[in-house]
């Protein structure tokens, strides 16, 4: 700590009008512990990295009300991850060893994972280069209109849970829409976003706020509108029907592109098909 300027002794006096400057010191190591019972979806694997298919339910890295059961948990149990030190590249490393990326609790999918100090930094630097493709699943009440949402986003003024897009100002975030199918007779519809930017509920709150299509069964930023046959539809998955179907980025040892592919899981397919259902019902 330095008093206006000078190191600061403990016998110092502070005073009005005093300029105080405080260094924070390193973070301490996850106090996670390694969960065996933790299975873990494994597509790819190799020396510097793993690549999970996450299901829904599974928070990423310990946080508030969910300390125990994450995806850090399970990975802290196999060979090749350990509990890691400060190091100032990366501050929230020693909390969420191995992380690169997130998907919500309730999202389900692909999920990239460092087991190297290089693989982190390089996969660190490709995702904020926009150089990593990401496509996600999405089921959506109504249809959104094909194209590109791009807009300022942060935290929401009036709730901490939420983020928003309805900003003038902001951090940059852009995610391409296009619709793979219309469902329900134009109730719904099965739609593809790209991410060129990766903010924490982009996809959420830009096909809610922008397109005025939230994904269905989305507890935070989903519609009010009244449909009895499309409700029942969310409350059997009572997830967001959001899934992180492809992801694809350049291996940071081999400099090759790798692309992975993950199904949708059984709860969305199922969504799927009672949407497809509602529309044959409707032509009947």
């Amino acid at each position: 700590m330095w008093v206006d300027g000078a190191p600061a002794r403990s016998s110092v006096t502070v005073r009005a009008g005093m300029a105080i400057d405080v260094e924070p010191g390193a973070r301490p190591a996850t106090s996670a512990e390694p969960d065996p019972s933790v299975v873990l979806a494994v597509v790819h694997e190799d020396e510097d990295l793993l690549v999970v298919n996450k299901p829904a339910g599974l928070v990423v890295h310990p946080a508030r009300g969910h300390f125990t059961g994450t995806l850090v948990n399970g990975l802290l149990a196999r060979p090749g991850f350990e509990r890691v030190t400060a190091d100032p590249r990366d501050r929230e490393g020693a909390l969420r060893p191995g992380i690169v990326q997130r998907l919500d609790k309730d999202t389900s999918g692909l999920i990239v994972v460092a087991k190297t100090e290089k693989a982190r930094e390089s996969l660190k630097a490709e995702i904020q280069a926009h150089q990593t493709e990401r496509v996600y699943l999405a089921l959506t009440v109504g249809v959104p209109r094909a194209g590109v949402i791009r807009t300022f986003y942060g935290r929401h003024p009036r709730s901490r849970l939420r983020f928003t897009s309805l900003l003038r100002e902001g951090k940059a975030a852009v995610t391409h829409v296009s619709v793979r199918e219309v469902l329900a007779s134009g109730r719904a519809a099965l739609v593809e976003c790209r991410l060129e930017t990766g903010r924490t509920h982009q996809i959420r709150v830009h096909l809610s706020e922008q397109a005025k299509t939230p994904i269905l069964a989305d507890a935070l930023y989903g519609s009010a509108r009244s449909d009895a046959e499309l409700s029942a539809v969310a409350a059997a998955i009572g997830r967001q029907a959001l899934h992180a179907a492809v992801l694809s980025f350049v291996h940071p040892t081999s400099g090759v592109r790798l692309r992975f592919e993950a199904p949708l899981p059984a709860d969305m397919a199922v969504a799927l098909d009672a949407l497809r259902a509602l529309s044959a019902k409707i032509r009947g």
